[in-house]
């Protein structure tokens, strides 16, 4: 798969984690993220990822600010994203087999790097369910309209 990976400051030790361990799954890694540590502002990144995986060039994607909730409010004002905060991995599992989610974020103030990568692998080897979860997709998805 190709996965979206973007952050802001506050995440780049993180995310250079991450892309290490989503390539070491076997995954090609597109970075629209901040490779420093200059404050900057975590919207652009939200965008970035967002409208990539909107238009199809990634498969899925990964955000990463403090908290990850300012990033994910970016990423979902792009028509098509699902974007939730993961701290967990049974969240991280289900938003991906209940919820269909095409993004997921996370903080890195919130979370350590191990428990990072165990949120991450459970997302990418969640599958989703279909069925009466995608009826509720399909209900969220007349929102945008």
């Amino acid at each position: 798969m190709k996965i979206a990976v973007g952050n802001d400051h506050s995440a780049t030790g993180l995310k250079v984690e991450i892309t290490k361990f989503v390539e070491s799954m076997g995954h090609e890694v597109i970075n629209f993220g901040t490779d420093g540590y200059e404050s900057c502002d975590y919207p652009i990144y939200g965008e970035k990822v967002g409208r990539a995986v909107a238009a199809g060039e990634a498969d899925c994607g990964i955000l990463i600010c403090g908290t990850g909730v300012g990033i994910s409010l970016a990423a979902n004002k792009i028509k098509g994203i699902r974007c939730g905060v993961c701290s967990d991995t049974t969240t991280a599992h289900l938003i991906k087999e209940h919820n269909n989610a095409n993004v997921i974020a996370f903080g890195a103030r919130i979370v350590g790097s191990e428990q990072a990568k165990d949120i991450v692998k459970a997302y990418l080897e969640a599958e989703f369910m279909g069925g009466r979860h995608q009826n509720r997709i399909d209900m969220i998805s007349k929102l945008e309209e």
